[in-house]
């Protein structure tokens, strides 16, 4: 399976303002830059909103002030929800997203299963409504990378007929996939 590198198709744009969206932090970064007249000190706050209906976005911002950098980081989180397609409380379909070094496996699960997966891939799936999945997190440790990748890997799920289809093209040997006419102007 290769992994996804960027979101395919074009996602539809979500107001923010009419979901009840919950917060959740997933770090406080204190980072400093050197300059000239000395050492910087500003906070990076990385933080997941999500309704727990299908919809989650991460954002990340620095301030100078701890409570600034949250606030600033929760907006580009409101401002970059994507939808997430759940099916019978977990994933639709298997899926491999890659984002810098990070690399996230996610698999629907059984019902009662619950969330296998690491703490950062934990909130994000949480937030976004998904109850039971199996995840493994491949290559670099980074909380960013990982949270970005499980959004990549969440935007570029594909509805249960939707995943089925491609599966089934997947599947074929070439020639056969050469005599299916696909009509794809949804």
């Amino acid at each position: 399976m290769k992994a996804v590198t960027k979101v395919r198709g074009k996602k539809a744009k979500i107001d923010a303002s009419e979901l009840s969206l919950e917060e959740k932090l997933l770090g406080i970064d204190r980072v400093t830059k050197v300059v000239k007249g000395g050492r910087h000190l500003r906070f990076r706050a990385s933080v997941v909103v999500g309704d727990g209906q299908g919809h989650v976005g991460f954002g990340l911002a620095k301030a100078a002030a701890v409570p600034e950098a949250v606030r600033k980081a929760g907006a580009m989180a409101r401002r970059g929800l994507i939808e997430v397609p759940i099916k019978d409380n977990t994933i639709p379909h298997e899926i491999l997203a890659k984002f810098g070094a990070s690399k996230i496996l996610l698999k629907p699960a059984a019902p009662g299963t619950g969330l296998i997966v690491n703490n950062t891939t934990r909130a994000v799936l949480e937030l976004a409504g998904i109850k039971d999945a199996l995840g493994k997190s491949l290559g670099g440790p980074s909380k960013i990378n990982v949270a970005k990748a499980t959004i990549l890997a969440l935007a570029n799920l594909r509805k249960g007929e939707e995943a089925a289809f491609h599966q089934a093209l997947t599947d074929m040997s070439v020639g056969e996939a050469q005599e299916v006419k696909v009509d794809e102007t949804e």
